[in-house]
């Protein structure tokens, strides 16, 4: 089989959509599956991750035309129309036979979809804000919605098989292992794990430091990690080393974080996953907008803790949170609804789909 991917990851877009492709196609890797990346913005240190998987990259030239993107909310993301891009990934593809063409990216829909049905057999999309129509196989949104049975209804085609919730998380493997040696958390605070996201442009996690700092918090150890391309990594580096905190640079250890943290501060979006896959109790705030139905239905039934938008969180408030969930006793209730709600076998359940449907 032969399987190409459609994401990009930029300061604007974030590294979530291309990360939970690179996970799936790791999995896909493994038995054997050909794998071409293709992107028009991508960071290098992510190229270098590609090329350490040993996976194939073609990159899209960057020529953004604003007097040419569709009418898509996240149409910015793309910087041209979808009838352009899916002319260069055509031509990015060509030459070879693909069986699947897996999209990860919210300013391409169902226009850009029907172009590329000349060049690959099937088509999967992942989502999970379901605002526009597609035109696809298989569509994948691994989020916990209150009504996910119905978001997608009359935006893909009635043959698309729906692939719906946290049973079909991405996840590493590397969770999915440390997670059969781990049990829900008692509620007993001893290590504490900050981390908004590989992009963090806003820089939360400088807020969230400050407001440990400010805190009388005693015997608590404290992992901040942050990504290569942080816009303040010097200023948190220094802080975190005043502070005796340990900061963390583009770590290959995440799981392992997660595993002896007892309790974390970070944004929603892929990483929430991780952290309830691994029953990690988690003060949770979003950092887009897209974000926040999420957490709000997550909140809803236990399974994390949210605080609202980052944008409207003040230090005070913050450090009123942290305390109130440091102090409290349902940290060992959010950690047993986390772990139940993601088992770490999603890449696993994909894969077969993929398989078993080939050449449907």
């Amino acid at each position: 089989m032969n399987i190409a991917f459609r994401t990009d990851a930029s300061s604007q877009i974030g590294t979530g959509h291309f990360m939970r492709c690179l996970t799936l196609a790791v999995g896909l890797k493994q038995h054997g599956i050909q794998i071409r990346f293709v992107s028009r913005n991508l960071p290098d240190h992510l190229h270098n991750m590609l090329a350490t998987k040993g996976m194939e990259l073609v990159l899209l030239k960057n020529n953004v035309n604003d007097s040419q993107i569709d009418n898509l909310a996240h149409s910015a993301w793309l910087g041209i129309s979808q009838a352009q891009d899916a002319q260069d990934t055509i031509q990015a593809l060509s030459g070879q036979s693909w069986d699947w063409l897996i999209v990860d990216h919210y300013a391409l829909d169902t226009r850009w979809e029907t172009a590329m049905r000349e060049t690959a057999k099937q088509i999967m999309v992942i989502d999970d804000i379901a605002d526009r129509q597609h035109e696809c196989d298989v569509l994948l949104d691994q989020n916990f919605y209150s009504d996910m049975q119905t978001r997608y209804s009359g935006k893909v085609p009635a043959h698309c098989q729906l692939l719906l919730g946290p049973r079909y998380v991405l996840l590493r493997e590397e969770f999915r292992t440390l997670r059969e040696q781990i049990k829900p958390h008692t509620g007993e605070v001893k290590r504490l794990l900050v981390f908004f996201g590989g992009v963090d442009a806003d820089n939360y996690t400088g807020h969230a430091i400050k407001a440990l700092a400010d805190m009388t918090i005693k015997g608590v150890d404290v992992d901040v990690v942050i990504g290569a391309q942080h816009p303040c990594r010097a200023e948190i580096e220094t802080n975190c080393a005043a502070l005796g905190f340990v900061c963390h640079v583009q770590t290959d250890k995440m799981a392992e974080l997660m595993a002896t943290a007892d309790l974390a501060i970070g944004a929603g979006g892929s990483a929430t996953w991780e952290r309830c896959c691994l029953g990690l109790p988690s003060l949770i705030g979003a950092i887009a907008h897209n974000q926040i139905r999420a957490a709000n239905d997550l909140s809803d039934v236990g399974a994390i803790k949210y605080l609202g938008m980052m944008q409207n969180i003040n230090l005070e408030i913050l450090k009123q949170e942290i305390n109130k969930i440091y102090c409290g006793d349902n940290m060992k209730k959010i950690s047993s609804i986390a772990f139940k709600l993601v088992d770490g076998n999603g890449v696993s359940r994909l894969v077969k789909i993929l398989e078993k449907n080939n050449g449907r």
